[in-house]
């Protein structure tokens, strides 16, 4: 595992990606910290030209990127050319959004459509993966519906962005899913799992929560995952998200080779 193969989820400084020049310090700063790929994601109105130019004197990767899930199942023509722009080669179905999953017709019909635009994806040598919260855990006549979305979709067309914070929060080992899922899993988002003093779950820096990553890490490896994406939702370090990355990375380059 390379030091250069983790990656930053913009997700985690949404708040601070609002316009061209907040994007610009942003990328500046992920780089400082010691980043040099970035995943895209929720980031404001910059054309895709003007982001692969500030990523690329920043001496920084787009290793992957979260689309909008309407645009990703209707024109994933449309995302190729942005990631194509960007120099990008792989692409995530982010969340669910307005999916049925009370049933398995449900399933059945956005799995149908993953492998639709997985198809395309492929084709242009883009790779096309899934990403798990935890409502996928639920079950369907026996089965989590993760189970059944993974079963219904061509591992050729379809990867999985595994979330290990996600997969806890749904009741689910990460390890495990590594394990069934190997060389499906590309791209890996890394999150510790923790709880605060009442008892309720909350995000944490890596290797500040509860996750066992002597495990996780190396059932990543096995399984030929090539990015680790760190991504922390909230629960910064006093407030500060760019903290919280700084940290999240001091432990992983501990785990990484050079």
């Amino acid at each position: 595992m390379k030091k250069e193969r983790i990656a930053a989820q913009l997700y985690s400084v949404r708040d601070y990606c609002n316009d061209a020049h907040e994007i610009v310090e942003t990328l500046k700063k992920i780089r400082s910290i010691g980043y040099r790929a970035v995943e895209l994601s929720s980031v404001g109105p910059l054309p895709p030209r003007e982001l692969a130019r500030v990523l690329d004197g920043e001496g920084l990767t787009c290793c992957s990127t979260h689309e909008d899930v309407e645009e990703l199942l209707t024109d994933p023509e449309g995302v190729i050319e942005r990631l194509e722009v960007l120099g990008c080669k792989a692409t995530v179905y982010p969340l669910p959004r307005d999916q049925d999953f009370t049933s398995a017709e449900g399933v059945k019909r956005l799995s149908k459509a993953l492998n639709r635009s997985g198809k395309v994806f492929a084709k242009a040598g883009i790779t096309f993966a899934y990403h798990n919260h935890n409502l996928e855990f639920h079950r369907l006549n026996g089965r989590t519906v993760f189970e059944m979305l993974l079963a219904e979709t061509d591992p050729k067309a379809v990867a999985a962005e595994l979330d290990t914070y996600w997969i806890q929060a749904g009741g689910g080992d990460p390890v495990e899913w590594l394990g069934r899922l190997k060389t499906r899993v590309p791209i890996l988002h890394i999150k510790d799992y923790g709880v605060d003093s009442k008892g309720k779950a909350m995000f944490e820096e890596i290797g500040q929560g509860n996750l066992d990553w002597d495990r996780i890490l190396p059932a990543a490896r096995r399984a030929g995952c090539r990015w680790y994406v760190v991504e922390q939702d909230s629960d910064w370090e006093n407030g500060d998200p760019f903290q919280s990355l700084k940290m999240s990375l001091a432990y992983l380059k501990r785990q990484f080779s050079d």
